[in-house]
């Protein structure tokens, strides 16, 4: 299936009135980068879950619902989007398995045991986790529930794209973290159809550049899985994903980021405004302010993509 931007926009409408209701229209908050360069801070990390997938999961799930109330699902996730599927199997009552590597991080997991979710543990990284997920859905019957890599998760992402759209209707730039591409795939067709002129800057950790990689080699990549404190955006991309497509053509530039940048802007944004935002986020802070966004665009806009950040961490990089 080939996404265009059209086909995006629509299925996000569609999906903003599906779930009207059950999420939170997260605010922007203007802030000042550098001297004289400010930018605008789209702050999923407010989202229930404390992350954005909470909007493509329940997207997924609502729909599954309306049509089967006694399907039972099975997802894979290093955290935010099993945080989502977690929230949507209690929101409709549908019965789900999340499979998860087991270096996730801990307070995740503490997290997704509150939701009371099935959980399964597998050796490996979240490819591996994916991947085995699949396997048990094709032997047990379960709906597989891609963290990135179907439509309909994509639109629950677009609908942050009509609210930016709303929000800062002259937007010229726009900076989504990618980790499987669904986020920026979801903003971007909305965007892009919406204003063709506008900029959609994919950014990366330095440790886990996927897609950059990917998308420069005109085919899906793989990379040694190494340890970053973007652990929201790590990991590889499945083979055949609809994102890949959407990221090639939709993606403007691509910009990575280090992780001694990603936790100077982690501190950076909580000293500025008191949000606490996670590494995947701190990466698009990051690299917005490595290309002077500020004074290159007129209104760029950052996407604060979650805050689930574990606490000792946050507090070793904050001081706080």
């Amino acid at each position: 299936m080939i996404l265009t931007p059209e086909i995006i926009y629509q299925s996000s409408l569609e999906a903003r009135k599906r779930m009207a209701g059950f999420l939170l229209p997260t605010p922007v908050l203007e802030i000042e980068l550098e001297q004289e360069e400010t930018a605008f801070l789209k702050l999923e990390n407010r989202q229930h879950t404390g992350s954005f997938k909470a909007r493509g999961s329940l997207n997924k799930i609502l729909k599954i619902a309306a049509s089967n109330p006694a399907a039972s699902v099975i997802t894979a996730s290093t955290g935010n989007h099993a945080l989502g599927v977690a929230r949507a199997l209690e929101i409709t009552g549908l019965h789900g398995t999340i499979v998860l590597p087991r270096n996730a991080a801990e307070y995740k997991i503490m997290k997704l045991e509150t939701f009371g979710a099935e959980l399964e543990f597998v050796e490996g990284t979240s490819l591996d986790a994916e991947l085995a997920a699949k396997e048990i859905a094709k032997k047990s019957g379960d709906i597989w529930i891609s963290p990135y890599n179907d439509p309909d998760i994509i639109a629950g992402q677009g609908t942050i794209g009509l609210e930016i759209h709303e929000q800062v209707p002259d937007a010229d730039a726009v900076f989504v973290t990618v980790g499987g591409g669904g986020l920026v795939s979801g903003i971007a067709g909305v965007l892009k159809y919406l204003n063709p002129e506008i900029d959609l800057i994919g950014c990366q950790p330095v440790n886990s550049p996927e897609m950059k990689l990917s998308v420069e080699a005109g085919h899906i990549v793989e990379f040694p899985d190494t340890p970053t404190l973007s652990d929201g955006s790590a990991g590889g991309i499945e083979p055949g994903a609809i994102t890949f497509p959407v990221c090639q053509q939709l993606i403007d530039t691509f910009c990575l980021a280090d992780e001694s940048e990603i936790r100077e802007n982690i501190r950076s944004i909580f000293e500025k405004t008191g949000e606490v935002i996670e590494g995947a986020a701190g990466v698009a802070v990051a690299c917005a302010r490595k290309l002077y966004a500020g004074r290159r665009y007129r209104n760029p806009v950052i996407v604060i993509c979650g805050g689930n950040i574990e606490e000792a961490t946050f507090h070793a990089i904050t001081g706080s």
